[in-house]
């Protein structure tokens, strides 16, 4: 089903979100978030940014589940990691341009 595929390629993106969000936010560091001002460029606090990493934790783990994401599908484990490769593009040219603490 299509919507399977949809939910895999969100499930890789949301769980590689988790990443730097969670990694800064223990860390005691700020860091952007959808939550900052201005959005998605200002920095948030760390405990801002370990609820919103354990979001995507949640939202990725339960769309990983839905889909179902295993090697018995070659296509569908494809999909996943194309939507972290998507991710992980996006991020690495929007965060080196945040805001400086």
């Amino acid at each position: 089903m299509w919507y399977q595929y949809m939910a895999a390629f969100f499930a890789g993106a949301l769980l590689t979100n988790f990443i730097p969000h969670f990694v800064h936010g223990v860390s005691g560091n700020k860091f952007p978030s959808p939550f900052s001002n201005p959005r998605g460029i200002g920095l948030s606090s760390a405990r801002v940014n370990v609820i919103w990493a354990l979001a995507n934790l949640v939202m990725g783990y339960l769309l990983f589940w839905a889909a179902p994401i295993n090697n018995s599908n070659p296509f569908m484990l494809l999909t996943f990691f194309a939507g972290i490769v998507a991710l992980s593009w996006h991020a690495s040219g929007h965060f080196p341009k945040k805001h400086k603490e």
